[in-house]
Formats: structure tokens, sequence, C-alpha cells
């Protein structure tokens, strides 16, 4: 009993005052809640996206009504993760964290216990919102208690929990939607949620609460901020369905964003105690870093979002089948974490990203040859090589981005650089998309031009299958429109599939052209151990 009891007590000492200075044990435990914690929050960005089907009869909702089950919850999330690093210093991590976690576990019941589109759009912005502080809190943690080869692998654990879970989610909600029902896809957060909430209470005690911090909070920063970063991202996710800005509420919420942004500049840098600092942009390693990881964003979020619609537009694929065809990227991944983490020990990060721009440039060119008969085994190679890739780009990225900057300025760092991630993540769809439908509408004309000049073999192909099909079709005029309205499918599933080529092959010159950006990407002398000697640590 004893024994028992002096486990307790230091399972709850405080090490706020010397945070590197604690067990190896009680880091690890630490960093394994708030990971667990992390990968929460970005797992449910994704786990309603290959069932939203069911969500929308579920709910009686509209198509347009459903898609913001999913804008919600990032419109919310984006706004949290600048925020988090001024809260944190507020409330203290430890408190922070627990907040978080346990209104994500609530905001989680109670989307499983919407009754309407409005009320579950309502509680995803509020899971979202709750969630998103979880994200770049356990960056900041990681970096600033672990120190030598641990903190070498931070960028590689954290790195495939940021590509993993983002990934895994529409492969878990086929399978839970298949085998029980789509509100369980809220009701399986609440049980991780009550452990990673009352772990985070106990041990997770690496700072102080500032709460004067509360009384002096600068309101019109924040305001600015959401109003900036939610606008954005309702024009970003609305556009490409409604004609951009020839429809008035986007244009109005594109207006309210730009002036939001100015008004934020203006706070950030003229605030006596601004809610979000600039400050970390003055290391020009930490501003190329991000840009890398606004290009990371968009090309991973953009690839996890269009190889779904690929398959379930092109090939008809059920949500089960898309989860399991994607989930190679995923498996790719967790064997590249090893890889990337010795790598980064040493050799140059330059070095590094290079490989994992190049490689993810490569993979995305081979997904540009696609035809409309690629499947699971088609896909499979490019989907690897875009796995070890991510891993590639995403641990020196994080590694320049965090490693020069002391304990106290690390929340800001994080909070800003995962932001950014993000950002090009919602860019990334909203461009896609816009992308796919222009080129879709060109290859159809294409099309139709090319059996406008072979019109003697398009008649004969059109008479052949309307005669096959007048064998069963007693009527023949029904006979001609069922042959003519196949022959529009399929030039319309051959000229989408152009148009997800040509999208794929523009993203691949993408990543190629920010190659251009790592030669100037040298660390500050002083800054960080050369390899050799972190791998000597």
């Amino acid at each position: 009993m004893t024994s028992f009891a002096s486990r307790l007590r230091a399972l709850g000492r405080d090490w706020s005052d010397n945070p590197s200075a604690m067990p190896d044990a009680r880091k690890f435990l630490i960093f394994g809640v708030m990971a667990f914690g992390q990968f929460m929050a970005l797992f449910d960005i994704q786990i309603v996206s290959a069932s939203l089907n069911e969500v929308q009869a579920g709910l009686a909702a509209g198509p347009d009504e459903v898609s913001w089950v999913q804008t919600a919850y990032l419109m919310a999330e984006l706004v949290m993760i600048p925020l988090s690093a001024y809260l944190a210093r507020a409330m203290s991590t430890r408190w922070l964290f627990a907040l978080s976690a346990g209104l994500f576990t609530v905001s989680s019941l109670l989307c499983g216990l919407a009754w309407n589109i409005e009320s579950m759009i309502a509680f995803r912005a509020m899971q979202g919102f709750t969630g998103g502080a979880m994200v770049p809190l356990v960056f900041a943690v990681g970096f600033s208690i672990f120190s030598g080869k641990q903190r070498a692998m931070i960028p590689a654990i954290l790195g495939t929990v940021a590509v993993i879970a983002p990934t895994a989610g529409p492969t878990a909600g086929g399978l839970i939607t298949n085998a029980f029902d789509w509100r369980w896809l809220f009701f399986i957060n609440i049980l991780p949620g009550i452990v990673v909430t009352s772990l985070s209470i106990v041990v997770i005690r690496v700072d102080k609460a500032r709460p004067s911090l509360f009384r002096s909070i600068d309101w019109s920063h924040f305001t600015a901020m959401a109003i900036f970063l939610a606008g954005l991202e309702y024009v970003l996710e609305e556009g490409p369905r409604k004609d951009w800005f020839g429809e008035p509420a986007i244009a109005i919420a594109a207006w309210l964003s730009f002036v939001g942004f100015v008004l934020f500049l203006e706070r950030a840098f003229f605030s006596t105690n601004p809610v979000v600092t600039l400050r970390p942009f003055r290391k020009p390693i930490f501003a190329f870093a991000c840009l890398f990881n606004l290009v990371i964003g968009f090309g991973m979020y953009a690839s996890v979002y269009l190889v779904p619609v690929y398959l379930a537009r092109v090939r008809g694929y059920d949500s089960l089948q898309i989860g399991t065809t994607v989930f190679v990227v995923g498996l790719a991944q967790l064997m590249s974490t090893f890889i990337a983490a010795t790598l980064s020990q040493r050799i140059d990060m330059r070095w590094m990203i290079t490989a994992g721009l190049s490689l993810f440039a490569g993979s995305l060119w081979l997904t540009s040859s696609m035809t409309s008969n690629w499947g699971f085994w088609e896909l499979a190679l490019p989907q690897a090589v875009r796995g070890l890739a991510l891993m590639l780009c995403i641990v020196p990225s994080v590694n320049m981005a965090l490693s020069a900057f002391p304990p106290a300025e690390l929340g800001a760092a994080s909070g800003l650089f995962n932001l950014m991630r993000n950002l090009g993540g919602a860019v990334g769809i909203a461009v896609v998309n816009t992308w796919l439908q222009d080129n879709a509408r060109i290859a159809v004309a294409r099309i139709g031009e090319a059996l406008g000049h072979n019109g003697h073999e398009a008649g004969e192909t059109l008479a052949a299958l309307t005669a096959r099909i007048g064998a069963v079709v007693p009527d023949p005029a029904q006979a001609a429109l069922t042959a003519q309205g196949l022959m529009a499918r399929v030039v319309g599933r051959e000229a989408l599939t152009l148009a997800f080529d040509d999208v794929f092959r523009i993203m691949a010159w993408m990543f190629l052209a920010a190659l251009i950006l790592v030669p100037f990407c040298r660390q500050a002398p002083g800054t960080q151990p050369p390899p050799s000697e972190a791998a000597a640590h």
C-alpha cells in the first residue's frame, strides 16, 4: 500500500521548474498521452469523409449542407491552433490540454446525439475548436523536454501521427459505419477521451499558469484572427461549388477575411499583448520551414482528398473499398518513420527534404498516368512512394522550424507551423477542386471534338451499342436513348480521369518548384549541433 501511494505521489510530482530533468519514463508517458490526444483531433478531421452519405440520410440534410460537417470542424480548428500558445501560457499546458481533451470528448458525444444538420454543424465546430489545441501543444512539449537522440525521434513520431491520423480516418470511418452506425464515428471518442483527460490532469506538469494574461488579452486581435481564418476557410470550401466571387456570400466573406487579416497584422505588430505573436518569423529558417509545411499540407491533404474522389466517381467504390485502398499511404509512413528519424541525425536537413520533395513529386507524376481501370494494385506503388516521401518532408521541416527556439517560444512557433500545414490543406482541397472541374470540362470538349472528327467510327459504335440494347428493350427509341446515355457516361468518365491526371501532374510540378527554396535553408550558427554531434548525444 505504501509503495502504491509513493507511486501516485511520484506520478503527480510537479516538474514545471525544470521539465528537462524529469525521468525518461515520465517524459515518454507525457509525450504518449499528448500524442494520442493529437491523433484523436487529427483523426476526426477525415473520419466522416467516407460516410457523408449515411450522415446526410440520417439527418435528412442536403448535399451542400452535409459538407459543412467537415468544413465547420476545419474552420474552428484553424482558429484554435495559433491561439493555443497564448492559452497555454495563461492556463498552463496541463490544464489547457486536459480541458481541450475533456471538451473534445463532450462535443464528440453531442455529435453522436445530433438531431438535425444544424445541431451537427454546431457540435462539429465545438469539436474542432476544442480539439485544435491538442495539435500544436505536443510539438512544443516534445521539443522542450527531450534532447539528443530522443529529440530526433519527435518529428518522426509526430509527423507519422499528423499524416496517418487523417489518412486512417476514411478507412476507420467506413469500417465503423458498415459494422455499426454512423453515430459511432463520434461515440468511439468517448472512452479514449476520458482516459486522455484523466491522465493529462495527473501527469502533465511541465509549466506554470499565468492567469494574469486573461485580464490583458487583446480581444480585437483574437476577433480579427477568427474572422480572417474562418472567412478564408469558408471562401476556400464554398468557392469551387458556387462560382467563387460571383456568389455574394463568398464575396462578402472574402472581404471580411481580408479586413480581418489586415487588422490581425496590425495588432500582431503593435499590440502590447498580442494573442498570436509573429516573432518566430524573424528567423529565416522558420519562415522557410513554414513555406515547406504549406506545400506539404497542400500535397498531403489534396492527395488524400483526390484519390478517394477518383475511386468513388470513376470506379464506383464504396466507403470500405476506398478506405482499404488509400491505407497503403499510412502503412508506408509507418515503415519509413525509423528511416526518417535515423537520417535526421546523420545528414543535412536540406538533403533530406530535397529527397522528400523529389519523391513526392515522383509519386504524383506516377499517379498522373491513371486510367479509368486503376484500382488497388495500380495505385499501390504511387501511394507507397508518397508515404515514404511524406516522412522525408515532414521530419526535416519540423526540425528546421522548432529546433532553434528556446522553450518559452516553442508554443508560438509550433502554433504557427501547424497552422501553415492546415492552411495548405484547406487551400489545396479548394484549388484542386477548381482544377478538377475546369480540366474535366476541357477534356469533355476535346473528346467531343475527337468524336466529331471521327464521326463514322463513333456512329458505328453507337449503332452497335443500340443494337445490343435493342435485343432486350423492345422500344427502338428507348434503346437509342439508353445507348446515347451510356455513351455520354463513358465520355464523362474518361474526361474526369484525364482531369485527375492533369491535376496530379500540376501538383508534381509544384513540388519540384519548391526545391528552389532548399539552398536558402541555412541554419543560423550555434542554433543546432551538426548531425555528427547530434548523433553522439
